[in-house]
């Protein structure tokens, strides 16, 4: 890639006017191209639906889009206080392998008691 790729790539390009000579034949395109999906998609007639709805029914719709956005809000508060109460999680496999060793001591994980020099064994 050369130095104008990078150049290009970092600061973008600059931003093409629907109206300029150069980019109107590319704009008249993708608009077209957009339409086409819009159309195949039916995502055209749910956007007159809705359009429709919002201005037969503006307080409602109102109300349910903002009611939305605040029940997400709240929901992204709940799970951000639940993911920071549970911070006392072992985070790792060797963190959850030791709290579960100490929290049930194998027989064979104890030592072995001693008695003089001799060692004797548990059975």
């Amino acid at each position: 890639m050369s130095t104008k790729g990078f150049r290009r790539l970092l600061f973008g390009e600059k931003m093409p006017d629907k109206d300029d000579p150069k980019y109107k034949e590319r704009y008249e395109k993708e608009v077209a191209a957009g339409r086409k999906f819009a159309r195949w998609s039916r995502l055209d007639r749910l956007a007159a639906c809705v359009q429709r709805f919002a201005v037969n029914h503006r307080n409602l719709f109102l109300v349910l889009v903002f009611s939305f956005v605040a029940l997400s809000f709240g929901y992204n508060i709940y799970r951000l206080t639940c993911v920071y109460r549970s911070h006392n999680a072992p985070s790792s496999v060797v963190e959850m392998q030791d709290s579960v060793l100490k929290a049930k001591r194998h027989p064979h994980t104890e030592p072995l008691p001693r008695r003089g020099n001799t060692v004797t064994t548990v059975r």
